[in-house]
């Protein structure tokens, strides 16, 4: 059926941008150094901390940055913010997700609740593809606005970044989202249907009464004066 096509189609989509996004917030790739020639090392920033990894022995140390409490760049403030509501929000849509899909035995006499719960779920994912696709864009944004400008006045600070693979993912998983939202929200309006009433078509009409067919069976209208004269 084409409903269980869109529905698996979603689940493979929301389980992979739930797992980028996650991954995105909590690894350390967020900006990385753009002078790779020049560096013996790469350095990497994330939201929560920036680790350096040496180019000849692999080694690896990351620094963690100071609390949550302490005060940190804005970028870097508005950035967690919406990354952990997208994640939060992916996983609750793709955890509801789960509920509606029709393998589940979660109310399996109840196809139409389980269509909803696949409205509803898709509507969770669209709404946490917004903060993921802001917090990402904008990181990467920032990111290019700082660095070109440091170009363009031929300012050399040591090191410059541009934005990694945490970012990417932190895009990818947001439109995942957008995708296996939209795939939901347009099977539910393609499916609305589904319940008991289309499975039983009749059941709507009013019921059979043989009480009424046997009443009208046994009424015999009277006869009028006119047939009287002509019976006699």
């Amino acid at each position: 059926m084409m409903r269980d096509l869109l529905q698996y189609v979603a689940c493979f989509f929301a389980f992979f941008s739930t797992g980028f996004l996650i991954v995105a917030t909590w690894t350390d790739c967020w900006m990385v150094n753009a002078d790779d020639s020049l560096e013996v090392s790469t350095k990497c920033r994330g939201l929560w901390w920036e680790c350096v990894t040496n180019a000849f022995d692999g080694i690896r140390t990351c620094d963690e940055y100071d609390s949550i409490y302490a005060e940190h760049p804005l970028k870097l403030v508005v950035t967690r913010a919406l990354m952990i509501t997208a994640d939060i929000l992916a996983g609750f849509g793709f955890i509801t997700l789960l509920l509606g899909l029709d393998c589940v035995k979660f109310l399996p006499d109840e196809p139409y609740t389980k269509v909803r719960i696949c409205f509803v779920a898709g509507t969770t994912l669209l709404i946490a593809g917004a903060p993921g696709i802001i917090g990402s864009v904008w990181y990467a944004v920032d990111v290019y606005v700082e660095r070109s400008s440091l170009i363009l006045h031929n300012i050399f600070l040591g090191i410059q970044y541009k934005f990694g693979w945490s970012c990417w993912l932190g895009m990818a998983g947001s439109l995942g989202c957008f995708v296996a939202g939209t795939f939901l929200t347009c099977c539910f309006y393609l499916f609305k249907d589904v319940g008991p009433e289309r499975n039983y078509p009749y059941s709507m009409r009013a019921p059979y009464s043989t009480t009424a067919m046997s009443k009208a069976k046994s009424y015999i209208a009277p006869r009028t004066e006119t047939a009287k004269i002509w019976r006699t």
